[in-house]
């Protein structure tokens, strides 16, 4: 696809994006462990279609360790093996905010979470489930280039 408008590249974009790298600046001092947010920050990229942040966040993952098998399963966690309690927990609240299923994330899943997540990390939790979805749908929308990304470029 056509590169629309390079965000990242323009005076503009750069002044806008400043907004959004407050989620970065926030969320490096998560509660939540690095790895999990990355898990999450895939996962939601795969619901949005977002083939930038799905090109990044795999090599991320992929050099910290991540297996390839957990990888490609991923679309299919409920019914793999290898995600641990936590990462399901995660996973299933990841989906209910992306998709908004009814307009309400359900009690079931809310109840899920707590379960694995105290109060702060649930919040810490949901405030990166936000920001991946605006750096997904900015992608969506300007098509940067696919596939330029080198692990940690932006860290």
């Amino acid at each position: 696809m056509k590169t629309r408008i390079n965000v990242f590249e323009k005076e503009k974009g750069q002044a806008a994006l400043k907004t959004l790298y407050g989620f970065a600046t926030y969320l490096n001092q998560s509660l939540i462990e690095q790895h999990l947010l990355n898990l999450i920050y895939f996962r939601v990229s795969q619901i949005n279609g977002c083939a930038f942040c799905l090109d990044m966040h795999s090599k991320d993952l992929r050099v910290k360790g991540e297996s390839e098998q957990r990888l490609y399963i991923l679309d299919a966690w409920r019914e793999a093996p290898f995600y641990s309690d936590r990462e399901r927990a995660a996973l299933s609240w990841a989906e209910a905010i992306t998709r908004i299923p009814g307009g309400q994330v359900p009690d079931e899943i809310y109840e899920e979470a707590r379960v694995q997540f105290s109060e702060d990390e649930l919040i810490d939790l949901s405030m990166a489930i936000f920001a991946i979805n605006s750096y997904n749908r900015l992608n969506i929308a300007f098509r940067p280039k696919v596939g330029t990304y080198q692990p940690g470029q932006w860290h």
